[in-house]
């Protein structure tokens, strides 16, 4: 009887880690990458523990060789500035480099090559999951970005796994520290809004170029990864309508305060009889609601499923650490599925429900004039 090459490829692992580590390749070695090399070297005994076999780093790729990465725990022999080689080499591949490419040749190039794939690239995802979703089915290898949404806080996998046997309604978030930084400030404190974004920019929150989080393309992109996991239909970042926070004046939030309420920048994931609605935009929440007390640069995520009811995820977006937490979840649980042989959950768009324009959407809208008398 025939063998798929897929299922050849899968036994070759599974013999191969029955008796060997499990070669990781790293690509990247920023803020977090540095973490994951870091935890990976730090955590090695637990890890393999945990695994059934040893995490063997082959290769970190960095775009600049001869800097001191030290701090890393790392081999300096291991740096490498030629990722198309060093995927191909590797049983598991981990790419926090960011952006469009070269991350998404070099993603395909290890799947190609066998390697299954953890991710924590929200904008490649939202561009081209499905690509990424179909090599990753043809060669037989696993795809998991748990870390692309929402940092440390497990959101991803709950949505994908736990909530598979339920009916998710409403995912309602937010999932940008950058902005629900700038937006609480203006709230606690007084600020305007460039004042709030210079203070996010010193403590690190904020890029210097900031476009991407206060405009909405990150959330954005987040949002459309959300509404693919809970709705069961391709919903790409052109499909989210998108407004970002650059025109919320201090006497907008001064008003929300007068009504007892206060302004968050949200992902808004709704499913109707129509189809799904997907947008991201300031939004006012009555200070009741638990999502109006989250703080600073955290994230947090409501899920509203017909039998679980309302569900809340609470904790830090961003940073070295939390993501790379993250990472290592996905690391661990990929690492197990080629002990095992066998595979995650891949793209489940069996509903391909229609994403429906923003001027659908049913919602309520505060209006503000400015009179003389």
């Amino acid at each position: 009887m025939p063998v798929s090459v897929a299922a050849r490829r899968q036994d070759s692992h599974v013999v191969r880690a029955s008796n060997q580590s499990l070669r990781v390749a790293l690509l990247g070695c920023g803020v977090v990458g540095s973490a994951v090399a870091r935890l990976l070297t730090e955590h090695a005994a637990d890890l393999a523990a945990r695994v059934g076999r040893p995490l063997e780093v082959v290769g970190v790729a960095v775009r600049r060789a001869g800097r001191d990465r030290s701090e890393t725990g790392v081999d300096a022999s291991l740096f490498t500035t030629d990722a198309d080689e060093l995927v191909t080499r590797a049983d598991l591949v981990v790419e926090v480099i960011g952006g469009l490419e070269p991350a998404r040749s070099l993603l395909l190039r290890a799947m190609a090559h066998g390697a299954s794939v953890v991710t924590a690239n929200k904008a490649l995802l939202a561009e081209d999951g499905p690509r990424l979703y179909a090599a990753a089915a043809e060669h037989g290898v696993d795809l998991y970005y748990e870390a692309a949404v929402a940092g440390a806080i497990p959101l991803l996998r709950p949505l994908r796994e736990s909530l598979a046997g339920d009916d998710v309604r409403r995912v309602l978030g937010i999932v940008n520290g950058t902005t629900n930084y700038v937006l609480d400030k203006m709230d606690t404190t007084g600020a305007g809004f460039a004042d709030a974004v210079e203070q996010a920019q010193a403590l690190g929150y904020a890029e210097a170029d900031p476009t991407a989080d206060i405009e909405g393309f990150d959330a954005a992109a987040k949002a459309a990864i959300l509404a693919s996991l809970a709705f069961h239909t391709r919903v790409a970042g052109t499909d989210v309508h998108r407004e970002g926070i650059t025109e919320v004046t201090a006497a907008d939030v001064a008003a929300a305060r007068q009504m007892d309420s206060v302004v968050k920048l949200l992902a808004i994931c709704e499913r109707t009889d129509k189809g799904v609605s997907v947008r991201v935009h300031p939004a006012m929440i009555p200070r009741s609601h638990p999502l109006a007390g989250v703080r600073e640069a955290f994230n947090a995520v409501f899920v509203e499923a017909a039998a679980a009811g309302e569900l809340m995820f609470y904790g830090k977006g961003a940073g070295g650490d939390p993501t790379a937490s993250a990472v290592l979840g996905d690391l661990v649980a990929v690492a197990r599925h080629r002990v095992s042989g066998g595979l995650g959950p891949g793209e489940s768009r069996y509903a391909d429900l229609p994403v429906l324009d923003v001027g659908e959407a049913l919602t309520r809208y505060h209006i503000s004039l400015e009179i003389e008398d």
